[in-house]
């Protein structure tokens, strides 16, 4: 079992490469959305 295949993705496989490529995607995705939303709130961005 490699250290990938252990914490929150306890399943088989969870250390390919595609896998690790989607979550970190969708990871870096949520973040970018984020703090977009917060410079749209914290000013008036058109």
């Amino acid at each position: 079992m490699t250290d990938l295949n252990r914490g929150i993705m306890k399943f088989s496989g969870a250390d390919k490469t595609p896998v690790v490529a989607i979550s970190g995607l969708i990871i870096l995705g949520s973040i970018v959305a984020l703090v977009l939303w917060a410079i749209q709130t914290a000013y008036a961005v058109a």
